[in-house]
């Protein structure tokens, strides 16, 4: 056989080898493609090193150039094999070939047949890589889209000049707008007027710098409401190195500042707080005093006695500062609360009168009273001051005149109001609503309206503890208060009173038998006080009704006095805090001694000692300090009263 003849079949019996070994040395490179690729860490965008794993674009030009070469090898596998074909077939079809070459027809078809294994193996081989690679792809992809669409967060991809390319589904369920009214929109839009200078100013820095900053700004949702995110963008940078998308993850922490807000409130609740209680004691002390010199000196002093406007100034400036004081404890909580069920229809309809006289004749009031509201449990004397301070508000927010309307009906909070405010207990109340026609506020003066001292009045016209009082006795009765205002449209101020399903507890003004009168004003009353000129007025005042008073400085003094009088005392009046034993200590050593013994306390700061969160506990009587010379008296007939009428009962 000639050189012309062997040399067509060495070509055709080496080929296959040569195949294989091209074929084991691209199966090794992509091995080691693929161990890289699996080894390589997950970087983000803000900081890509070197040497990184292949992103989605990467990974699908892989994929494209694995199939463009499978195609190219498709095709000149097939003009081989078409090759091998013609040069097997053509001695048969022409025999003049033969005597230019000759092929053993066997070895060829063989030949061909590798060629058509070794390149089905080739097809089987890309494919499979393909495959995976694209099954990677899809549960990249996957991964992708479950975070995206269930991440809390909102994500968005913008360009440099602020039009979106991608918003997470999280924008439709917080902010209330379709992808649709996103994607026509730019992303400045419904940000805050306020705010636009601060988002343009951060991401022009992080354009900049490829460096993105946490900024907290507003936004306006679909129904017009704002709510405050937290935003932080991530620079995309292209080949060039140069910014040309921005990944800005935004957070919703409308919620958490209001919770912040309401923390700030609750700080300067408590630092009034340990102010008030901290001079209330003896505040109240010495206002009782010139309260009560000042009554006692009145009693004595004729009308026209020229003297007599001055004691009067002086009782009133004393009366102004009890309530003063009264105000900081009830905004601090720190005030004595004594809670019945009431009916707030009643409560109303008896101060409707003093409401009418208190508004003037230029402002129209209108009451709407449910006619099946339910029962709260208050402080009577504390829901009327509510009523009045906001009737105050709404007064002077009417200078040229207005309409005033107080209405009352049944409520349910719900999981949607627990949704906006977290605070809330979702249950039944009863809702007091009060709304007036006035110049109303904006947001700013909404957001301080409850803090003491701050007012809008004129200095000397106001003392600013108006509404914290509100706030405070609203509060410490377990209810909520919320405002709505709008300026020029006036303000409507909502009190949320839990529902109590008791019944409403009368007073009783029926009059005690005459012999149980005639027992009280021979009554023996042992009085504990450390406020020694206190103590002297208050022993002065009972003397001159007939009782009989034991006195003593403090708790250990008492205990003597009670321990050496053999005839039996009826009232222990005592000061709650006092030095050495406080006086709830007092009364339950003595009460264990005396078990027939009436107890009434003198505190205008108990501190815990008598009540419980702001509530005086069951069965305790309480004589606010500083006290008139009538209140002391019948708060301490009120308490004989109870006694003598059990001792009739008996008998």
């Amino acid at each position: 056989m000639d050189a012309c003849t062997r040399a067509p079949r060495a070509v055709l019996l080496n080929y296959p080898y040569r195949y294989k070994r091209l074929e084991r040395h691209r199966a090794y490179k992509n091995d080691q493609a693929r161990s890289r690729f699996a080894k390589a860490p997950v970087i983000s965008t803000k900081h890509k090193p070197e040497h990184s794993a292949p992103s989605i674009p990467a990974a699908s030009g892989r994929i494209e150039r694995r199939q463009w070469w499978l195609s190219s090898s498709s095709i000149i596998v097939t003009l081989l094999l078409t090759a091998g074909i013609v040069l097997i077939a053509l001695p048969m079809m022409i025999p003049g070939v033969s005597n230019f070459y000759s092929i053993s027809t066997s070895i060829g078809i063989r030949g061909l047949i590798g060629v058509v294994l070794l390149f089905d193996l080739y097809v089987l081989f890309q494919q499979l890589t393909i495959h995976r690679f694209r099954k990677r792809l899809a549960e990249r992809e996957e991964l992708f889209r479950l975070i995206s669409e269930n991440a809390a967060d909102m994500i968005a991809l913008v360009d440099v000049s602020g039009r979106r390319i991608y918003n997470s589904p999280s924008y439709v369920t917080i902010l209330g707008y379709s992808q649709e009214e996103l994607a026509d929109t730019s992303s400045f839009e419904q940000i805050h007027p306020d705010d636009h200078r601060k988002v343009m100013e951060a991401a022009l820095e992080t354009r900049r710098t490829g460096e993105g900053r946490r900024i907290e700004y507003r936004i306006r949702h679909k129904d017009g409401r704002w709510l405050t995110l937290e935003s932080t963008a991530s620079a995309v940078k292209n080949d060039a190195g140069d910014v040309e998308k921005l990944v800005v993850v935004n957070r919703d922490i409308t919620e958490r500042k209001l919770l912040e807000e309401q923390l700030s409130l609750s700080q300067k609740l408590e630092a009034v707080g340990r102010l008030s209680g901290g001079i209330a004691h003896d505040f109240n002390n010495l206002l009782g005093v010139i309260i009560g010199y000042a009554e006692a000196i009145q009693q004595r002093m004729s009308p026209p006695d020229p003297m007599r406007e001055a004691v009067d100034e002086i009782q009133t400036a004393g009366n102004r500062a009890a309530a003063l004081t009264q105000q900081l404890l009830a905004f601090s909580r720190k005030q004595v609360l004594e809670p019945k069920v009431l009916d707030a229809n009643a409560v109303l309809s008896d101060v409707e009168k003093m409401l009418r006289r208190l508004i003037g004749e230029d402002i129209e009031l209108q009451i709407s009273l449910s006619r099946h509201l339910g029962r709260v449990k208050a402080d009577r004397s504390q829901l009327e001051q509510v009523i009045l301070n906001l009737a105050v508000n709404a007064r002077d927010a009417m200078q040229q005149g207005g309409k005033l309307r107080i209405e009352t009906r049944n409520a349910q909070l719900t999981e949607a109001d627990r949704t906006r405010f977290r605070y809330v207990v979702p249950g039944q109340y009863v809702l007091i609503k009060v709304t007036d026609t006035g110049c109303g506020m904006d947001a700013a003066l909404q957001s301080h309206i409850f803090e003491p001292f701050f007012t809008t009045k004129e200095k000397g016209k106001g003392t600013g503890l108006g509404l914290a009082t509100v706030y405070g006795v609203i509060k410490q009765s377990g209810g909520y208060i919320w405002v709505d205002s709008e300026v020029g449209k006036g303000t409507e101020f909502k009190i949320y009173l839990p529902l109590a399903e008791d019944v409403a507890e009368e007073s009783s003004d029926s009059q005690e038998p005459s012999s149980a009168a005639a027992a009280q004003s021979a009554a023996t009353i042992l009085l504990v006080e450390d406020e020694e000129s206190l103590r002297k007025l208050t022993r002065t005042t009972l003397k001159s009704q007939g009782y009989t008073v034991l006195e003593a400085r403090d708790a250990a003094t008492a205990l003597a006095v009670a321990a050496k009088s053999e005839a039996p005392i009826d009232l222990l009046l005592t000061d709650v805090v006092m030095p050495g034993m406080s006086g709830r200590a007092l009364a339950e050593k003595l009460g264990a001694l005396r078990p027939d013994m009436k107890i009434l306390y003198m505190s205008g700061y108990p501190d815990g000692a008598i009540v419980t969160h702001g509530v005086l506990n069951p069965g305790m009587f309480i004589l606010r300090k500083p006290f008139t010379r009538d209140v002391l008296l019948r708060r301490v007939e009120e308490s004989l009263a109870q006694k003598f009428a059990n001792a009739d009962r008996r008998s």
